[in-house]
């Protein structure tokens, strides 16, 4: 039996740790190391300081990032709090330092011209501020910024650019734990971009499983950049977010594969959490009119490319089937939301093989 895969810490845990430790070592002149912290749901993890440097009027701290076993682009990141005094009365004020960006748009939780500090980490350090005033006689009038190592090439790794934060990476988290493969912070930023298309006015977004059929929708609607939404495999994620925040039209862009398994009712496209369904994909065939050979056929096929290619030299449109499956999954999952659902489905060289609801190209007026 494999062992459980290990929980790490989020970027606004080791940022709250850091500013904990800093700010105790501003007023007792010792940096508690480990520095212990609670989070949001009541554990208390110890952090171990990897630099930490006491001046004056200031102490900063640091924190290696560890992310346990997912697979998180800040793992092994370095991030950094350094607290000097703020004016009587100002409580905790937050700047961002080199590698935290800054907001440059609208439709984000913070306003735009904030570090990229998101309110649950903000919180959790006032709160921490608070504690370590009141057990050594501070005020709790403090600024505090945040830096990350490397943290500018590391954003660009992430949606920070398409979401107008700019300069560096954000600090996230909504529980301080980072839950392996959850892929909680792409799930978030799925959210943003959608929070950020809606502030910009845009009536059409698309969401895309890759860079060829973001490309490719792109192309076809001629989206801007904050219109087009990397969901990945998180086709759920991205659905159930339009729900209850509404765009007035969606396309939805990606693989026969990826989009034979929404067909199906898969939500997580994934390869390790749904699998492309042979059976379905020959019942499309019967249900197209498509003969019981090439049915069967399809169903022996190594891969949904592969039947693809049966298909069409069939001359029957199985793209089309996919994208029509693919969605009345979507609808509903949409339920009553006021939003127009389209589909393209393409192959791996980028070529759209099969399309379900408005055909129309322009400018993403529905």
């Amino acid at each position: 039996m494999s062992a459980p895969l290990r929980h790490g810490w989020t970027t606004g845990a080791c940022a709250t740790a850091a500013t904990t430790a800093a700010y105790t070592a501003l007023l007792t002149g010792e940096f508690p190391d480990p520095v212990t912290i609670t989070l949001p749901k009541g554990r208390t993890p110890a952090f171990a300081l990897a630099r930490e440097s006491l001046g004056d009027g200031f102490a900063a701290a640091s924190i290696v990032k560890d992310a346990g076993d997912d697979p998180d682009v800040t793992h092994g990141a370095l991030i950094s709090s350094s607290v000097r005094p703020g004016p009587p009365g100002s409580g905790v004020t937050f700047t961002a330092g080199q590698g935290v960006g800054t907001v440059t748009k609208p439709g984000l939780p913070l306003d735009v011209g904030e570090p990229a500090i998101n309110p649950v980490p903000r919180r959790m350090m006032r709160e921490h501020v608070a504690e370590v005033a009141a057990a050594h006689g501070g005020t709790g009038d403090i600024v505090v910024e945040i830096s990350v190592e490397n943290g500018e090439e590391l954003a660009r790794h992430t949606w920070n650019p398409r979401l107008g934060i700019l300069g560096g990476l954000s600090i996230l988290g909504t529980t301080g734990v980072v839950v392996p493969y959850s892929c909680s912070a792409w799930i978030d930023s799925i959210r943003r971009g959608v929070d950020v298309a809606r502030a910009a006015g845009h009536v059409h977004v698309a969401g895309c499983t890759g860079s060829t059929s973001e490309r490719v929708a792109a192309e076809l609607y001629g989206l801007p950049d904050d219109a087009l939404l990397d969901m990945g495999d998180f086709a759920g994620a991205l659905l159930k977010y339009l729900r209850r925040h509404p765009v007035p039209r969606l396309t939805v862009a990606g693989g026969v594969g990826k989009l034979s398994k929404l067909a199906d009712g898969h939500l997580d496209l994934h390869s390790g959490r749904s699998q492309v369904n042979p059976d379905l994909l020959a019942r499309l065939v019967l249900d197209g009119g498509g003969a019981a050979d090439l049915a069967e056929r399809v169903r022996e096929a190594n891969t949904a490319l592969h039947a693809l290619r049966l298909c069409q030299e069939a001359g029957l449109p199985l793209g089309d089937l996919v994208a029509e499956g693919a969605r009345a999954t979507a609808v509903e999952v949409l339920r009553e939301a006021p939003v127009e659902v389209d589909i393209v489905v393409i192959d791996r060289a980028g070529v759209i093989v099969g399309r379900a609801g408005g055909h129309g190209v322009g400018d993403g007026r529905i």
